[in-house]
């Protein structure tokens, strides 16, 4: 078919792929998106730059990872033969092992380079494979910065130092033949160490302790520290070169040797298949859907009793963010959980949108206005907006009691919690539980190993992102998944529900459809006792659960919920404007046991003191139609704290403030009600409290978006047309024959020449090459096809930017016709 020239940068391999191979370039790696690239050697440049490379060997996996630095300890290029014995060896121990290895690291190779080539960090044919210099400089072996192979550099790269007679001096001791330049020596030593025969030879008269030295060394790190006066194992290495010198105290151990000794692999466990996740133990699919959906009903009621806890206004924001340390544990307490426990639902609830800060310059958090909405929900729906909240939020409360990296405790809904690799991990860990068959549990070594497997640099290699933290964030991650998973209900009994199955597949509805028949219909009736108790059998519809949450106090939770009346619980309702009569209407139509007597007698007896005394604010007053009542108060020791005194027979003046009267009054045992400025009783009701509405909190992405199939078309399209503005060959209108114009400069011509010019080009249709400054005075070099040309613009239709665009003459700064056969 012809002879095709290999290219000779990336620039050019990328020149030669089609649309679909950039395109999955570009979704590959979407930060060389940002901006949209001029043409294909912009693309190149900026697809070598460090930051986006990292980003790029982040998101390999291990196979396709060990396959790039194999290449950045290979010659450059290195032919495919070359790379493959390099993961494979010159052979193992066991003939079936090195065969089944074998076998799977031929068959795995193909497909890890094709990895490498589409995210443009391998190009080259295949007798010429080239690891882009970048990635060759980061995977490389040096002092500061240790190969992942565990090689050191090789012999050239070691001895460039070195003065030539030391150098002769370690050819005449390993026997070699004395050359008479140091480029010959180095060659002649790294020949011999590269020769299987001469290097076995030469291993065999070495000391068993210099055997041993060797053995340290080989696996990496490959440098090693040596005292003036080296023992002599260490002598006898450095003396021939096995060892050589990169500070006066420091030694390395060539490549080329090391590479020997490996049996010539470049790792000690090439892994070219993911480890498979196993199972740690199989349950029955419909008992793992009803336990998940108990929990999730759980979780439901957490975060309601959470929001119920707050409803009044919750606890003062830290001058730092987040919640104090004795906020935590005192939520912690009042809902009945372990305070990290307490710390997930409160950040799932944050993630949600249905707790915030209320803005007021004394901030507190409160429910949202969308926590009422979300309240009126069916239960499954109410899980499911859970469930979507979890999976997309980088919010970790897992990292909660931590230190940041300057040693500052991590607090619950603190500004330090955000880590973007969330949600990538949740959706992972999921995603491999969801390849298993239902009701199997796996085992969480397994998926750890698997998840570093698929993410090794993300798993172990990088820099801890906190102090505290450790390097391996993303396993900390999934352990923490597996946890808040089992807590939200996603997953029972350790395997994926059949709810999650579907939020995972098809959408919150499918969830809320599979969870909605496992949810228990809300009961509409208590069980009141003797002992001043009532049974929930179940859970409640809400109003009733709030009326009956203001009348009596909970007492303890399971599958059934026990409220016990007190006389503060029922002073509670009266408070919120219940009359007795109320209380007894309410407690007589749900209750499907009749209402015992003795609650009857609590309710009027509180209700028949309820009221008695008034107080207002004078500072503050008291005030009671019954004289004696006011005569005791006063003869109360308790009382001498409020500086009481009597302004009429009726009525008590106080310094102290209406609330702590209030109080100091209830504690005395009386009953008293507070009365507004016009002598009406104050009703107070639980849950006024508001923040205005907010919005849940955004995610903190992981690197820019993956961009869609139509911007990527739109990208290709732009970067295709201005590579063709950059490359094209333009007619040399000089009358000098040898001028030439430089490929890629900007044109220049008169503004009557370039007029001319493009008024032919609009009458013959044809395109022409023009350099145009814009208005902030960024030039730009484009093929245009001229339209109309009229009042000082050009219409035109932009191969550049692939679509019709006006110009206004004055900006370009000149124009030349294309060849012939001006093509890139």
């Amino acid at each position: 078919m012809g002879t095709t020239t290999p290219p000779r940068t990336l620039a050019e391999a990328l020149r030669a792929r089609g649309d679909e191979s950039l395109a999955g370039l570009l979704r590959a790696r979407p930060d060389l998106l940002n901006p949209v690239p001029n043409d294909i050697t912009q693309l190149a440049t900026r697809a070598g730059t460090r930051a986006s490379v990292v980003r790029a060997l982040e998101h390999l996996d291990r196979f396709a990872l060990q396959t790039a630095e194999a290449l950045a300890v290979a010659p450059d290029p290195a032919p495919y033969d070359a790379l493959l014995s390099l993961l494979t060896g010159d052979g193992l121990d066991d003939g079936d092992q090195r065969d089944d290895a074998g076998a799977a690291i031929t068959a795995a190779l193909p497909g890890a380079l094709s990895t490498l080539r589409e995210q443009a960090l391998v190009w080259g044919e295949a007798d010429r494979l080239r690891l882009v210099r970048t990635a060759r400089e980061l995977l490389a072996p040096s002092p500061q910065h240790p190969s992942p192979t565990g090689l050191g550099p090789t012999v050239s790269e070691a001895t460039a130092g070195m003065s030539p007679g030391r150098l002769q001096e370690i050819l005449a001791t390993t026997g070699l033949p004395a050359t008479h330049d140091p480029v010959s020596a180095v060659a002649a030593l790294a020949a011999l160490f590269t020769d299987r025969t001469r290097m076995a030879e030469l291993l065999d008269t070495a000391p068993v302790e210099a055997l041993s030295v060797l053995d340290r060394l080989v696996w990496g790190p490959p440098y090693g520290e040596v005292t003036p006066n080296p023992t002599p194992p260490v002598k006898w290495l450095r003396d021939r070169g096995l060892l050589l010198p990169v500070s006066t105290r420091t030694v390395v151990l060539p490549r080329e040797a090391a590479l020997h000794l490996r049996a010539g692999r470049a790792h000690r466990v090439p892994e070219p298949v993911p480890p498979a996740v196993a199972a740690a133990a199989t349950r029955d699919p419909q008992a793992v859907d009803r336990a998940a959906a108990g929990q999730a009903f759980t979780a439901l009621s957490t975060v309601e009793e959470l929001l119920k806890l707050w409803n009044g206004g919750g606890p003062a924001i830290l001058r730092a963010g987040g919640l104090s340390v004795r906020e935590l544990k005192r939520a912690a307490n009042s809902l009945d959980v372990t305070e990290p426990i307490a710390a997930f639902w409160i950040e799932l609830a944050y993630a949600a949108g249905l707790l915030a800060s209320d803005g007021e310059p004394e901030e507190r958090y409160a429910p949202t206005p969308a926590s009422d909405e979300w309240l009126d929900l069916p239960a499954e729906d109410r899980w499911t907006h859970l469930a979507t909240a979890w999976l997309a939020a980088t919010r970790t409360p897992g990292l909660v009691g931590g230190q940041d990296a300057k040693g500052r405790a991590l607090s619950a809904l603190g500004p330090e919690l955000d880590r973007s690799a969330a949600p990538d991990v949740r959706r992972r860990v999921l995603a491999l539980f969801a390849e298993l068959p239902p009701g199997t549990a796996p085992d969480a070594e397994t998926l750890l190993r698997r998840l570093r497997w698929e993410r090794p640099l993300r798993g172990g290699a990088t820099p801890p992102t906190g102090a505290g933290e450790g390097a391996d964030l993303r396993s900390r991650l999934a352990l923490w998944t597996l946890n808040e998973a089992e807590l939200l209900g996603v997953t029972g009994r350790g395997a994926l529900s059949a709810q999650a199955r579907a939020l995972l597949d098809e959408g919150p509805g499918a969830a809320a459809a599979r969870l909605a028949p496992l949810v228990p219909e809300p009961l509409d009736h208590v069980l009141l006792q003797a002992d001043l108790t009532a049974v929930a059998p179940g859970p409640l519809e809400r109003p009733l659960a709030e009326t009956l949450s203001v009348l009596a106090d909970v007492e303890s939770k399971g599958g059934a919920t026990v409220y016990r009346f007190t006389p503060g619980s029922v002073r509670r309702a009266l408070d919120a404007g219940q009359a007795a009569a109320d209380l007894h209407a309410f407690l007589a139509a749900h209750s499907r046991t009749p209402v015992p007597q003795p609650l009857s007698y609590l309710i009027d007896d509180v209700a028949r003191r309820h009221g008695h005394l008034r107080i207002g604010s004078a500072s503050a007053y008291v005030r009671c139609d019954d004289e004696a009542v006011l005569n005791e108060i006063l003869a109360d020791r308790r009382s001498t704290g409020l500086r009481l005194r009597r302004l009429a027979p009726t009525v008590l003046a106080s310094q102290a403030d209406p609330g702590s009267l209030l109080e100091a009054l209830r504690d005395m045992g009386y009953a008293p009600a507070a009365e507004s400025a016009e002598g009406d009783v104050l009703i107070t009701r639980a849950g006024a409290r508001r923040t205005p509405p907010r919005t849940p909190p955004v995610p903190v992405p992981e690197g820019p978006p993956t961009p869609d199939d139509t911007l990527l078309g739109a990208a290709v399209r732009a970067i295709r047309a201005g590579d063709t503005a950059a490359t094209v060959i333009r007619k040399d209108t000089s009358e000098d024959p040898s001028s030439t114009t430089p490929s890629g400069s900007l044109p220049r011509t008169t503004p009557a020449e370039t007029l001319a010019t493009v008024q032919a080009a609009a009458m013959t249709g044809s395109a022409v090459w023009i350099g145009y400054v814009n208005a902030d005075g960024a030039a730009s070099q484009r093929v245009i096809a001229p339209v109309r040309v009229e009042g000082g613009f050009v219409t035109a239709y932009d191969h550049t930017a692939d679509e019709v665009r006006t110009y206004p003459l004055h900006r370009i700064t000149g124009v030349a016709e294309l060849a012939e056969d001006g093509k890139p």
